[in-house]
């Protein structure tokens, strides 16, 4: 798929960005969905095989986190916004990678950040270390064990998404994050009272609801001095 086509795509997610402020983004995404398409017909990463629903269901929603996580960047800082590199200074965790996502394409939009890409499945992580190495991104750790053997407060952030056994994996994100680090969860909007539920000390935001979906929202957590709704 075209960079052109991968950014008109992702319009409802990340608003207009004139070329070539975002050319770089949109390029690597290009060669990430090759990637994941061959890759795809050997071991399963995703069941959305369509490509222009790949841009859309996993790309589009892991770069609306990374907007609303890191407020005021651009891609590779236009005119728009600042520059990435001179306002994220993040070590943030993706709980369960699986094929990537959000965690490598929050690193695309803000490639300042340490990432650590946690995925347990072997397959899963010779992947994730091709995708790594194609896109030549740097400060990339993937961790191939399970979440809970990991340093405790280790994280500024921690993402989560479609993850297996949601209540078990959310109190193991949560005791990954620093004093004052940051849960993001790409979850259903019928998951977000259970999220209360098992983090009932956590001071979260109000659920923003995902672009072109009717039932996936992003649910962030505030640093611990924060109170009150936004």
């Amino acid at each position: 798929m075209t960079p052109a086509r991968i950014a008109e795509l992702l319009v409802p997610f990340l608003g207009e960005y004139e070329q070539p402020e975002a050319s770089a983004l949109f390029a690597n995404i290009s060669t990430y969905i090759d990637i994941l398409m061959r890759w795809n017909s050997r071991i399963n990463l995703t069941a959305i095989r369509e490509p222009e629903q790949i841009v859309t269901r996993h790309f589009g929603e892991s770069l609306f986190l990374a907007r609303k996580l890191f407020v005021g960047t651009t891609p590779i800082g236009g005119p728009a916004g600042r520059s990435p590199a001179t306002v994220v200074a993040s070590a943030l965790a993706d709980l369960g990678s699986g094929a990537g996502f959000p965690g490598v394409p929050i690193k695309l939009w803000a490639p300042s950040i340490s990432l650590t890409l946690i995925e347990s499945n072997h397959k899963k992580a010779a992947f994730l270390g091709e995708i790594i190495r194609s896109l030549r991104l740097t400060d990339v750790n993937i961790q191939n064990t399970r979440a809970e053997t990991l340093p405790p407060a280790a994280f500024d952030v921690v993402t989560l998404r479609a993850v297996e056994r949601f209540d078990a994996a959310l109190p193991i994100a949560a005791r990954l994050l620093k004093p004052r680090g940051r849960l993001a969860l790409l979850i259903g909007s019928a998951q977000v009272p259970q999220a209360r539920s098992i983090l009932p000390d956590t001071n979260f935001s109000h659920p923003f609801p995902v672009p072109l979906s009717t039932s996936r929202v992003l649910l962030m957590s505030k640093p611990s001095s924060q109170r009150g709704p936004e």
